[in-house]
């Protein structure tokens, strides 16, 4: 689920508490480069107030005036916008980019409450709008649940489709999981060792005190699991790393230099874990951005994890150094194994 999909239904649900008239307006289609996906979702109150996105803006600025100048759908109907090449460009469409919009009147907000109080729960839901009767389901959805829309029903899924799982409750982890969070991940941060579990306060995440290869079974990791291994303690990374190495999960990754990161994958040999699941693990973690700070580090390794996430090949790591004055900086290790290079 999109995090900003939280803040449209709030807001939605809110404006619709003071008396006001609501619409929901959600990308059902697109052609070319449209700048948002289907099941992109904003909420538009009669005064004009919106929340939310289905484009760059100019498109936004639309909705609001046909509000505005009265034009009001009483029933869920669509909208295509970009239809020619002039009028993708009038509302900020690359590339002759076209998409198709579904605009619903907010009648009823109480699947709105269903959905806040599931998902805030770590649960997986979808939305069953039927387009004849403007009607809303709330039903459980599994992780593989997508958005669909075929003309009759509209099925939006909300809730932690993606998770992760942080061992280490450390500084850099305070850092790392807001950042997840706000990505659309449920994250669980496993750290046994009392002193740094105590003092764990980051909102929206859930804390585990167990071994950390207990809390990976225990979690079912599956494709849509990524794991991240902070502590600097092989007794608890390498156990966890065991565990993810063998499982589906699409992102399996450990703190340190490069000199730490051979003797670990020397250390996982030594279980007879196979070559082809030691070589799935990504070490130094982060892509090379010159990470110094735990925020810099954590910027790199969500970096990294977003676009493994997004299936983007990267290369950054095998370039060349750049020379000059930068040259010291770039030599050094890569990502949070400056962090941790001892």
């Amino acid at each position: 689920m999109d995090s900003l999909d939280l803040q449209v239904l709030t807001r939605a649900r809110d404006w619709r508490a003071e008396g006001r008239a609501v619409w929901l307006v959600t990308v059902i289609e697109t052609w070319g480069s449209a700048p948002r996906q289907p099941g992109a979702l904003l909420a538009l109150c009669d005064d004009g107030q919106v929340v939310g996105s289905v484009s760059g803006g100019c498109v936004e600025d639309d909705l609001i005036d046909r509000v505005r100048k009265g034009e009001r759908v009483a029933s869920p109907s669509t909208i295509l916008y970009g239809v020619t090449n002039e009028e993708a460009a009038r509302f900020g469409l690359p590339c002759g980019g076209n998409l198709r919009l579904l605009q619903e009147p907010l009648t009823d907000a109480s699947w709105i409450n269903e959905v806040l109080t599931r998902t805030g729960k770590h649960e997986l839901v979808a939305r069953r709008l039927d387009i004849a009767s403007g009607t809303v389901k709330v039903e459980p959805a599994q992780r593989t649940t997508r958005f669909t829309y075929d003309g009759q029903t509209l099925v939006a899924p909300y809730g932690p489709r993606w998770r992760m799982l942080v061992i280490g409750a450390g500084q850099l982890s305070r850092v790392l999981a807001p950042i997840a969070v706000a990505l659309d991940f449920e994250v669980t941060c496993c750290d046994p060792r009392e002193e740094y579990h105590l003092g764990w306060d980051v909102p929206g995440t859930i804390l585990s005190t167990g071994m950390p290869d207990d809390v990976a079974i225990e979690m079912q990791l599956d494709a849509q699991c990524a794991v991240v291994a902070v502590t600097h303690d092989p007794k608890l990374d390498d156990l966890v790393l065991l565990e993810a190495l063998k499982s589906p999960a699409f992102y399996v990754g450990a703190l340190g230099s490069s000199r730490n990161d051979a003797k670990r994958r020397e250390r996982l040999a030594m279980f007879d874990l196979p070559p082809e699941a030691i070589a799935r693990l990504r070490g130094p973690i982060g892509l090379n951005l010159g990470s110094r700070t735990p925020a810099e580090i954590a910027v790199a390794i969500v970096a990294e994890l977003v676009a493994v996430r997004n299936g983007v090949t990267q290369t950054q790591r095998d370039a060349q150094r750049p020379r000059g004055a930068a040259a010291e900086t770039a030599a050094q290790p890569v990502a949070g194994s400056a962090h941790a290079a001892h």
